[in-house]
């Protein structure tokens, strides 16, 4: 199976955010949902919406103004869904 990529930006504005303290815990969801066979975490330049906070894109889902403290949150609500369309698609 072809793993699908979730880009968490790592450019200099979210870096000033604080995405390294939103990094470990998306790894931990990741895990906890089972999705290390099919999702792959990378890490990305600026994905160009820095007014926006730290941001995740899977496919065409940006989701903004990530932080540590709602990224469990924004992760089951946006993100997962999204990757379950995705994979019922296949």
């Amino acid at each position: 199976m072809i793993k699908e990529n979730l880009f968490l930006c790592m450019g200099s504005a979210c870096h000033q955010l604080g995405v390294y303290e939103v990094l470990p815990k998306l790894q931990s969801l990741i895990r906890d949902c089972e999705l290390e066979d099919t999702i792959e975490l990378k890490g990305s330049f600026c994905l160009e919406t820095c007014s926006h906070g730290i941001v995740m894109k899977f496919h065409d889902t940006f989701v903004t103004n990530v932080s540590a403290q709602n990224v469990e949150a924004k992760f089951r609500q946006e993100i997962l869904p999204a990757i379950q369309n995705s994979r019922a698609k296949v």
